[in-house]
């Protein structure tokens, strides 16, 4: 594969990724366990075992998390010979990044390779009625929801993400803009609470030691209903965004198969209980597809269902991701009388800013065109048979 080309967008002196070290070979990354995703405890027996103090373990966590130094050379209060200790047995990061697309409404989107050849992507966002930047992750390769308007979908399920691999594009991406990353939301590809320790360990990490708040990190699921109520037993102050996308079974399982094993009304039980539990609003997504589920008599319906829930409404307008799935966008004016019929039951409804739609920022589409690519080019899908050190479990329920 040819080296890609890349962009560092408005990127500080510190922490400029070099080219380079991009595009660590294989080998190395295959071999090399990567340090981030640990915490410190977890760090200090790593120094130990090195024949190293164990402040030596808070000074290169401080370096990962804080700092986002992606080499040992980069932790300045380390000695040498410590760095070169690391540098035999461990790499900082854990992922690779293939390609990055900006738009010009300024969203950036990283397409990352993972050590067993997958690939993941990421989604830099700032919005102007906020000073933050804010991140989309994903938490698996591909998907086994198969909500029929993802693109992710389309990419079938192939592999759950490391703690690593799910910290690792928090901490590539602020490295890489330069910019404090504020928000954090997992709903990019996979459905997170299929891979529920890996994604809590890595909230919790991203919490305490990359100091993110976690009333700014977001958990998006389908609707999976046994881990909805597993979450609310964390005590876990973070939000909970359920991807709903119709008020009923009927127009729910035709575009949301998930919706036979879980239907709405086992869903919206297990939604009051989530809010008893944890005194937290939950968020619902509503993707808008025209002819499908907006008209005024699904509204009306959505109105009715939500009005004793405590929840906001985020209205999603169709991205579209090929006209061979079958779905349009609703227009403009059709968006806007579904928003004001919701409102009329007393809930916040908002509408979600398109971001990035001229640099196929929804998720699964950056994935899937290299994907497309690579078969093209007779590659497959670039995964090496026996490389990386991630087993492939499948997803459970």
């Amino acid at each position: 594969m040819s080296t890609p080309t890349t962009v560092v967008v408005q990127p500080s002196s510190d922490n400029v990724i070099s080219l380079s070290e991009r595009n660590t070979s294989e080998q190395d990354v295959v071999q090399k366990s990567p340090l981030i995703g640990m915490t410190v405890g977890e760090l200090t027996h790593v120094m130990k075992s090195l024949g190293e103090p164990a402040f030596r373990a808070k000074q290169v966590h401080h370096w990962m998390y804080v700092k986002n130094a992606r080499t040992f050379d980069a932790m300045a209060n380390v000695s040498r010979a410590t760095q070169q200790k690391l540098t035999e047995k461990y790499q900082v990061g854990v992922l690779k990044l293939l390609d990055k697309q900006v738009s010009s409404d300024g969203t950036a989107k990283y397409l990352f390779q993972t050590p067993s050849g997958q690939t993941i992507e990421s989604v830099l966002m700032y919005f102007d009625d906020r000073d933050t930047y804010s991140i989309c992750m994903s938490s698996q390769v591909g998907c086994a929801v198969d909500c029929q308007f993802c693109a992710t979908g389309k990419l079938g399920f192939k592999q759950q993400l490391s703690v690593a691999e799910i910290v690792d594009q928090y901490l590539f991406v602020q490295a890489d803009c330069g910019k404090d990353i504020r928000n954090i939301v997992m709903m990019g590809q996979g459905e997170p609470l299929l891979n529920y320790d890996n994604v809590l360990s890595a909230i919790r990490i991203l919490n305490k030691d990359a100091e993110v708040g976690i009333r700014h990190i977001t958990i998006s699921t389908s609707g999976i209903i046994p881990k909805i109520n597993q979450l609310a037993e964390e005590g876990l102050q973070l939000v909970l965004a359920v991807s709903l996308h119709a008020p009923d079974d009927e127009t729910r399982q035709k575009i949301m198969p998930i919706n036979k094993k879980w239907p709405v009304a086992d869903l919206m039980d297990s939604l009051h209980r989530y809010v008893g539990k944890t005194n937290r609003r939950v968020t619902i997504e509503y993707i808008l597809l025209k002819g499908v589920n907006d008209t005024e008599a699904h509204a009306h319906r959505l109105g009715q269902l939500l009005k004793p829930l405590k929840c906001n409404v985020n209205l999603i307008p169709y991205n579209p991701i090929g006209e061979q799935y079958g779905f349009e966008r609703p227009s403009d004016k059709a968006i806007l009388s579904f928003m004001q019929t919701v409102m009329e039951y007393g809930k916040k409804v908002t509408t979600r800013v398109e971001r990035g739609t001229d640099i196929a920022a929804a998720c699964g589409q950056l994935a899937n065109q290299y994907a497309q690519k690579q078969k093209a080019q007779g590659k497959g899908n670039g995964t090496k048979k026996g490389s990386g050190y991630a087993s492939k479990p499948s997803p459970s329920s």
